[in-house]
């Protein structure tokens, strides 16, 4: 009888503890598409279309750790005949727990080519653990 008491006690004290701790059934890792180009972006990432019309946001949120792949296909404004990308505008992230990234999307329009670039910032520490 002993034995069973202690078991039962021990097993409620291991769920309390799990439940209780930091451990959560949500994830808080997310990704933001912002884009200030003149033309809208559509975003392909982790098999989901993220459609952004120029001067707003798209989000996606709760994703699992790992490391992903991203591309960005646009439209061309009127008055470009040509257009090239700089920058962030396809590649990875890495994502760990509690990462937030931000992809910022802007453009030029010079001499008919339109320039679709965009910078990439996550809130990880930057900081290497490495040294010489």
């Amino acid at each position: 009888m002993k034995r069973r008491y202690f078991f039962y006690v021990a097993a409620i004290s291991v769920f309390s503890i799990i439940t209780n701790s930091g451990c959560s059934a949500s994830v808080n890792n997310s990704i933001k598409f912002k884009n200030l180009a003149a033309g809208d972006i559509v975003v392909n990432f982790r098999g989901q279309d993220v459609s952004v019309a120029a001067g707003g946001t798209g989000e996606i949120k709760e994703i699992p750790q790992g490391t992903y792949k991203y591309a960005t296909t646009y439209t061309i404004p009127i008055g470009a005949s040509s257009s090239t990308t700089t920058g962030d505008v396809s590649g990875q992230v890495v994502i760990n727990a509690g990462t937030r990234i931000l992809v910022l999307y802007s453009s030029t329009l010079i001499n008919g080519v339109y320039t679709l670039s965009a910078t990439i910032s996550n809130s990880d520490s930057q900081t290497s653990t490495t040294g010489p």
